[in-house]
């Protein structure tokens, strides 16, 4: 790999060394790619909005669910973190599926599970309704939106990526973490407001079942916008004998491990530094405000909102940057930021006061972006189009699984358990040195074609210039 790894240049020509007609190169069209941003955004947007509402509702749920235990935050972290256990086999499941029968399909009973797993938490009966089987069903519909969220936000990078001229790769899939922190945004601000008018009591006995209702609508409308895209280009013009059709799932499953094992070992180390980020910031901070320095709920909401505002107005700007510079310049300035800012961070928000742990939470979001804006481009160019969705899902699954979406947890745990307030920097630290780790061995793709296949260009005039180039 250390040839590939040398080439870090961004290759203008949209392709590896190899001649290409101009009958042959892909281009895009322009509408149909405006719909496929909106498209694969909007299911980012349910998966998060299903998220930031339960990690801002993580006390509340705590009494609802677990009223006379002593560790009842740990215990509704440990809801969250079955959905991340889960995810592997939803991984599995949808990855293999999505390069069998295609891409689309998979990606609308996707959108429509996740809203559901989300809305039967809305309508649960607390345990002093139902004892022990409240937990039970918690744990239950968490179970349910990890297996579908398993081929959420992998289905809709590799359709979108597929889709995406080779020059443009970057800009436009940074689009999909916009659908990933609006819906984070929006189901936070809903939780803040409400809040902020409804009493103590009111928001514990039916207040924090709202904004899961409300994610029976947001399902509908995604299932109709996915149902309207057309399938990606690469998948249905790969050749009979590229094409998985033929094998049994665990034939396909044993050979995508067998043949793509090291990609797939850069793509979780990729993916582990990413989501260690992601998931500190928005599953684990609105609780280490709140419950561990004491900031009292609604500010510390208030002041992660800001953050993800900020890194949804400048993540498509990096997106487009990533286009012209690369992609690893930027992710290494997010690793080399976690190593070396992340306890300075820290130590300003133990200052406390509104204006220290603003500036000290808003360099865990400027860390985030560089991943956030970059990756969605990245991962699936590691593999070829007959296993890029299942290769791809399986790696960022098991990855997700194992450190991003259990962070909130340990981190709990760990500053429990030790007392020490740093626990969260020193977690940062290591996840930006296995992240350099992977950029390392982590081809630079930006400006490439998609491994297997022919350029895609954004126009006919660009199509010309990258046959005149190869």
């Amino acid at each position: 790999m250390s040839s590939e790894n040398d080439a870090s240049s961004v290759n203008r020509s949209g392709g590896s060394g190899q001649n290409y007609a101009l009958d042959e190169i892909e281009v895009a069209d322009a509408s149909s790619l405006s719909r496929t941003v909106g498209g694969t955004a909007i299911g980012n947007f349910t998966e998060w909005y299903d998220f930031g509402v339960y990690s801002y509702v993580v006390p509340v749920l705590s009494s609802v669910f677990f009223p006379h235990s002593s560790l009842a935050q740990l215990a509704t972290f440990a809801g969250l973190t079955v959905s991340f256990l889960v995810r592997p086999i939803g991984g599995v499941f949808w990855g293999i599926l999505g390069d069998r029968i295609g891409r689309k399909g998979v990606l609308a009973a996707t959108v429509l599970m996740m809203a559901f797993g989300t809305f039967i938490l809305g309508v649960m009966p607390g345990y002093g309704a139902i004892g022990i089987a409240a937990p039970i069903l918690l744990f239950a519909s968490r179970a349910i939106q990890g297996f579908s969220t398993g081929g959420e936000y992998v289905g809709a990078m590799t359709f979108l990526a597929e889709h995406a001229p080779d020059r443009r790769r970057g800009h436009l899939c940074s689009f999909l973490p916009v659908g990933t922190l609006s819906g984070y945004i929006l189901g936070a601000v809903l939780v803040t407001i409400l809040q902020a008018v409804l009493s103590q009591d009111a928001m514990t006995s039916w207040g924090w079942r709202i904004p899961f209702l409300l994610a029976a609508p947001l399902g509908i409308a995604g299932l109709f916008v996915r149902l309207r895209l057309e399938e990606s280009p690469a998948y249905e013009k790969q050749s009979d004998d590229d094409r998985m059709d033929s094998r049994s799932s665990m034939q396909q499953l044993k050979a995508t491990v067998v043949d793509q094992w090291r990609p797939m070992l850069v793509c979780a180390g990729l993916v582990l530094a990413f989501n260690v980020t992601n998931y500190m910031l928005t599953g684990y901070m609105p609780t280490y405000l709140s419950s561990v320095l004491s900031v009292p709920e609604t500010p510390a909401l208030v002041v992660i909102i800001a953050v993800m505002v900020i890194i949804a107005i400048i993540v498509t700007f990096l997106g487009r940057l990533s286009d012209r510079i690369g992609r690893k310049p930027v992710m290494y300035t997010g690793c080399i930021l976690l190593i070396v800012v992340s306890v300075p961070t820290f130590l300003l928000i133990l200052q406390g006061g509104y204006t220290a742990i603003f500036f000290g939470t808003l360099p865990l979001g400027l860390m985030l972006v560089c991943f956030m804006s970059t990756e969605p481009s990245t991962l699936p160019t590691l593999f070829p189009t007959s296993v890029r969705n299942g290769a791809t899902s399986i790696s960022f699954n098991l990855s997700v699984s194992a450190f991003g979406g259990t962070t909130p947890l340990i981190a709990a745990a760990l500053v429990k358990g030790t007392g020490d307030m740093l626990v969260p920097a020193y977690i940062l630290i290591v996840a930006g040195v296995v992240g350099i780790v992977s950029i390392y061995f982590t081809p630079e793709p930006a400006g490439n074609a998609l491994k297997g296949s022919a350029p895609t260009a954004a126009s006919k005039e660009e199509a010309r210039e990258i046959a005149a180039n190869t």
